[in-house]
């Protein structure tokens, strides 16, 4: 068999298992432990990368393009309405401090540009589905991607684990903690496990954070169609240093990431019903899909990162991610009590 092949079904396996293990618990999502499978491999097995490279890396490319595009098909914009909405303003000051302080300390830290977008990012919005979509847009490199996944988790699972007693402690409200939870975590399911900690703690059932959170992931619309703008602007501005002539047109198709406009199609459709209960709740189906996809593509990425990289060069966007995630934290904690007669 083609070695390249062998690499795709080594990714696919490898995402079985993630999805597996991830089922098993709450706290580490599939995504993630298919990240750390394949740089377990690659280090156990460091010619492995040589042998099914191709197959690798067109898994962690065209599989990440997959699973981006059904992403979209879970994504609603209606979900902005109601209790969603009131979370409105303290997200998008979230987006601005998290990009802020992840530009900032990312030049004083000597990260990569790339690399300090893909942490704020994952940081604002919804951790690594955000990294993988802002990946695709900016032509972030594997390694950029697997250290800014590596910094968004750690803090993730530290925020999950700590917030409902955190939470508990301070004397938060119900809604308070939903903004807490849905505003400053960021994978949707370390949200989930958050809130059931925090119900179970309390004798309720919640669904506050998820609202929130939901909310939350929506302005990665918004925050890609951004991005390619911005890189549509920076083509442009590098055509006009070379002297080369190129019309709008080709520029935005040479920058535009296809996959983005399938994920924006894909958006529109689910938040027009098609993928709603009334077509056997399609969307359930799209979920599962676009996670087994991001898994396999992140396994493939795996492929790439040597352990001592990791915790040399890894290093520096982990601080990276502390910091922009004690920001956000930070900034979440001072709404929620300088605002709480509206948060509620």
């Amino acid at each position: 068999m083609n070695k390249k092949y062998i690499g795709i079904i080594t990714c696919l396996i490898l995402a079985v298992i993630a999805t597996k293990l991830g089922k098993l618990q709450h706290w580490v999502g599939a995504p993630m432990i298919g990240l750390l499978l394949g740089i377990t491999i690659l280090n156990l097995m460091p010619s492995i990368d040589k042998d099914f490279k191709a197959g690798t890396t067109f898994a962690g490319k065209k599989f990440l393009n997959i699973g981006i595009i059904l992403a979209g098909g879970t994504l609603n914009f209606a979900e902005v309405v109601g209790y969603g909405a009131k979370a409105l303003p303290l997200i998008i000051a979230n987006i601005c401090i998290s990009f802020g302080v992840a530009y900032f300390v990312g030049k004083r830290l000597g990260v990569t540009k790339n690399t300090s977008t893909l942490v704020g990012g994952g940081t604002c919005i919804c951790g690594g589905t955000a990294i993988a979509t802002l990946a695709g847009i900016i032509k972030a490199k594997e390694e950029e991607i697997a250290y800014a996944m590596t910094a968004i988790f750690l803090f993730d699972i530290l925020a999950a684990l700590t917030y409902p007693y955190l939470a508990t402690y301070l004397g938060l409200s119900l809604n308070q903690f939903g903004f807490l939870a849905g505003c400053a975590i960021n994978d949707t399911s370390s949200v989930a496990a958050a809130e059931a900690t925090y119900s179970a703690l309390h004798a309720l059932d919640l669904n506050l954070a998820i609202t929130v959170k939901l909310t939350r992931t929506t302005m990665l619309i918004a925050l890609a169609v951004i991005f390619t703008i911005l890189m549509v602007k920076e083509e442009s501005k590098n055509n006009a240093g070379t002297g080369s002539q190129t019309s709008i047109a080709k520029t935005v198709a040479k920058v535009f990431p296809m996959f983005i406009l399938w994920f924006l199609v894909m958006a529109l459709l689910n938040t027009f019903g098609l993928f709603g209960k009334d077509m056997l709740n399609i969307s359930k189906y799209l979920k599962t899909g676009y996670k087994f996809f991001v898994t396999a593509a992140l396994a493939g990425v795996g492929f790439k990162i040597k352990f001592a990289d990791l915790f040399t060069k890894g290093m520096k966007p982990i601080i990276l991610g502390g910091c922009t995630w004690i920001c956000i934290a930070s900034c979440t904690m001072i709404f929620i009590h300088v605002f709480a007669s509206y948060v509620g």
